[in-house]
């Protein structure tokens, strides 16, 4: 290997920039143990990198995962588990398998986190993470080897060349002239008076920025009750992460240049996240791709908004007379750790009769709204929410408060079946502090 394929390698292994393949596990392939498989030098680099952590799970002999993992609770397919995505690179090195024999069974991940939490190697070390076992970041390596190879999944690829030509992500659809490219980005704060620029940005997802746009409109004007100074950005592009977490990690460092490019022109220094996904790019993908050139406060619009009322600022005065509960967005709950905060800013709402399920209970709850599974698995993702919905039922609530609008999507779809109304908090918040919100909930 040479010094470029070296080079090419290594980085394929930590973020799956150069990466591998895919055809489907139960494709009819026979795997002969007698006749090892030769890997590539991507392949090589990839295995070396996550040999010690596949090999922590797949020796341990527990599989706590498999009930907190919320495809796996669906599917209930081996080849679907957390440990299964381990014993693969296991398996890879020894040559009985290949890239492309395992393909599909990493799509099969929402990148919860929720057996990264549950994980004994994990827990064993607490809070430190020492030794956490890292599924999210194997699933990811792998599928960047199956864009690198030509094997990503067509909805993946479609989806992501959208985002590519309109610079923000098709949420209102793939097919035909949707209108959510970057003339609509800042349609949603019409009549808001925002700033462009300043030190403080509110980054709106591509979901809220043209589905849910009821969201970022509460989350401004809660902001301007509360004398919070923020500006928009000059030109706003999906943060990445999805493509990220869908393998096209070169796509979604490109968009992460821009994005970081426009702050630094503005003079930015604390960028407000609104939404769970965009919050966890900006605090571990960024800092991974550019170093200490990543200076930038991230705050996440819980914490913050949270911290207004406990503060005076932000007073909820108007009751709101219903049966709550909440759902604990993964990458909040389960990635990020931020679980007190919604519970707090509920609880502050007068009138609304929370009906509360702990945070770790919560594990195992998931809507399948991310790490690409709705492109590509639809069906699941409509399951994973049905049975949230069911859990909530069984609490005797009329509404479901969430913080993620990626999550509200397929949750509203299932509570409509369920007879439960799905809102967000940042929703809740606003009505209570007597703002009239605007926008929409759905498109």
């Amino acid at each position: 290997m040479n010094d470029k394929q070296e080079s090419q390698a290594s980085s394929a292994a930590d973020t799956g920039v150069q990466s591998g393949n895919g055809s489907a596990n139960g494709s009819g392939n026979e795997v002969d143990l007698a006749m090892p498989k030769r890997l590539g030098d991507v392949e090589q680099a990839f295995v070396e990198k996550w040999h010690e952590n596949a090999t922590g799970c797949f020796s341990s002999g527990h599989k706590f995962c498999r009930e907190v993992c919320p495809v796996t609770q669906v599917t209930r397919n081996e080849n679907h588990t957390p440990t299964a995505f381990h014993a693969n690179v296991i398996a890879l090195e020894k040559g009985h398998l290949s890239v492309e024999d395992v393909a599909d069974d990493y799509v099969h991940c929402t990148q919860c986190g929720g057996c990264e939490v549950r994980c004994p190697n994990t827990l064993m070390v607490g809070d430190f993470y020492r030794a956490r076992t890292e599924t999210v970041k194997v699933v990811r390596a792998m599928r960047a080897m199956l864009v690198d190879k030509g094997l990503d999944r067509e909805g993946w690829k479609v989806w992501n060349r959208l985002t590519n030509e309109l610079k923000n992500e098709p949420v209102l659809g793939v097919e035909g002239d949707q209108p959510n490219g970057q003339a609509q980005v800042r349609d949603w704060a019409e009549g808001l008076d925002i700033p462009i620029g300043g030190e403080t940005i509110m980054f709106v997802d591509c979901e809220a920025a043209y589905y849910r746009t009821s969201v970022p409109r509460a989350t401004a004007q809660i902001l301007q009750k509360a004398g919070v100074e923020f500006g928009l950005m000059n030109e706003q592009w999906c943060c990445g992460g999805p493509a990220a977490e869908m393998g096209y990690v070169e796509q979604s460092m490109r968009f992460a240049r821009h994005n970081v490019d426009d702050w630094r022109r503005s003079g930015v220094k604390r960028i407000i996240a609104i939404e769970p996904h965009d919050y966890v790019h900006f605090t571990e993908d960024y800092p991974a791709y550019f170093g200490a050139e990543f200076d930038f406060e991230v705050v996440q619009i819980i914490d913050l908004v949270a911290e207004l009322i406990r503060d005076g600022r932000l007073e909820l005065v108007n009751p709101i007379n219903r049966v709550a509960t909440y759902h604990d967005p993964c990458r909040l709950n389960k990635r990020k750790g931020i679980h007190e905060a919604p519970r707090e800013i509920l609880r502050a709402i007068p009138g609304l009769d929370f009906r509360d399920v702990d945070r770790v209970t919560q594990w195992s709850y998931c809507s399948g709204g991310g790490g690409g599974l709705p492109i590509e698995k639809p069906e699941i993702t409509a399951e994973i929410s049905r049975r949230r919905l069911e859990q909530a039922t069984t609490l005797d609530v009329d509404l479901l408060v969430s913080a993620c609008v990626w999550s509200e999507r397929p949750l509203t779809a299932a509570g409509d079946e369920a007879g439960i109304e799905v809102r967000d908090i940042i929703e809740l918040v606003a009505e209570s502090a007597g703002i009239e919100v605007g926008g929409r909930t759905r498109a």
